[in-house]
């Protein structure tokens, strides 16, 4: 066993522990210590033994103070998160923050935490239909889990260099998962033939680190778009549905998120992050955006309070947070994950039918990435 103490402390430690067993008529286990240990007479006499006789005893009750002082501030810290929580609220925020899906944050603890990794997860993906959701892994795979139930469903292999990103869409009739990585290769793999890999795109001459198809008023997420532009410009209310109004957010290494119109106008910079900022994205009810980073927390930012950071978790995982989702919609009338999958649309699992924008719910569940190699699924 290699020696963590230096030498000074290690023989202090020893004096104690005979002094200990001196003080404790256990005279016969300190002298057969003081042989092992070559502490004669002339070195460990009468009042060395009463100069460390209740030494070991101090030792351990200051440990045990410290213990419940570092409690303390952990409680302390908590209080001060929660304080901010309520000074944040409003009265009708409070009474419904449990009832209306717009208003969910996610909040520890996590449902689940999926591990089959070797490697930092990079990114994850939900389905738009199914109760599923993909990792890509600097370990070169693809895994497909139920978050539902928390359990592995699949382990995809093709790539050979790390997996990226990775993204759910297509039309309706055929959702397609793309993944995109170091290997310069994008990959089209088909869940309803098992995940198999059906094309491959050549062409880039460096990694592929993004990959995302256009958005389908099919998948079920709603259009949040009008409420985010009323917020961040101080309109006085949001556009009509039918505005053509954009706009995107995007997260940088110089640790800020902006957010820009159509115009290409920065019409807000929002600083709170210690670290490089690894993903954004909106809430499905457009009024928070929600960011992660490498300072391991995930923010929650009001932009209808001038982009106000409202939520910090400041340890969502024990490393870099690399990715960031939330789940798609549900209808209305069909509770979450019930109903049976179609034919022809892979493993056989609850779904929910192709959505419309007006007959869809807000599914309050979101997935994080991280180079802890875990997955955490955020739910109410």
């Amino acid at each position: 066993m290699s020696r963590t103490l230096p030498v000074r402390q290690a023989e202090e430690l020893h004096k104690s522990i005979i002094a200990y067993l001196a003080a404790n008529n256990l005279a016969e286990s300190a002298t057969v210590l003081r042989q092992e240990l070559g502490l004669g007479e002339d070195v460990f006499d009468a009042a060395t033994t009463k100069k460390y006789e209740g030494l070991l005893e101090k030792k351990w009750t200051s440990i045990v103070r410290l213990q419940k002082k570092a409690c303390i501030m952990d409680l302390e810290t908590r209080n001060a998160e929660l304080q901010s929580e309520v000074d944040n609220a409003t009265p009708s925020s409070l009474s419904q923050k449990n009832k209306d899906p717009v208003s969910w944050l996610p909040k520890p603890p996590s449902r689940h935490t999926l591990e089959s990794h070797r490697a930092s997860v990079n990114c994850v993906a939900f389905h738009p239909r199914f109760t599923s959701i993909a990792s890509g892994s600097e370990d070169c795979t693809i895994k497909i889990w139920d978050w539902e139930l928390g359990d592995l469903e699949q382990t995809i292999k093709g790539h050979t260099r790390p997996v990226l990103d990775l993204d759910y869409g297509g039309p309706k009739t055929g959702i397609l998962l793309a993944s995109c990585s170091s290997d310069t290769t994008i990959k089209l793999w088909d869940p309803a033939d098992g995940y198999k890999n059906i094309r491959t795109l050549s062409g880039h001459e460096h990694s592929v680190s993004a990959v995302r198809f256009i958005p389908s008023g099919g998948t079920g997420f709603f259009s949040s778009g009008n409420m985010l532009v009323s917020g961040c410009a101080g309109l006085k209310k949001p556009p009509p549905a039918s505005s053509t109004a954009e706009f995107m957010a995007t997260g940088s290494r110089d640790k800020t998120i902006k957010l820009w119109d159509a115009r290409g106008n920065c019409i807000k910079t929002l600083v709170g992050h210690d670290n490089w900022v690894s993903g954004v994205m909106f809430h499905p009810g457009g009024k928070y955006l929600l960011s992660v980073a490498d300072d391991k927390s995930l923010r929650c930012w009001d932009l209808s309070q001038d982009g106000k950071c409202v939520r910090t978790l400041s340890n969502a995982h024990e490393h870099f947070i690399t990715s960031l989702r939330w789940a798609p919609a549900k209808p209305k009338d069909t509770p979450a994950g019930n109903g049976t999958a179609n034919e022809g649309e892979g493993t056989p699992r609850r779904a929910a039918a192709a959505l419309d924008i007006s007959d869809a719910q807000i599914r309050c569940v979101v997935a994080t990435g991280s180079v802890d190699m875990t997955v955490k699924i955020w739910a109410n």
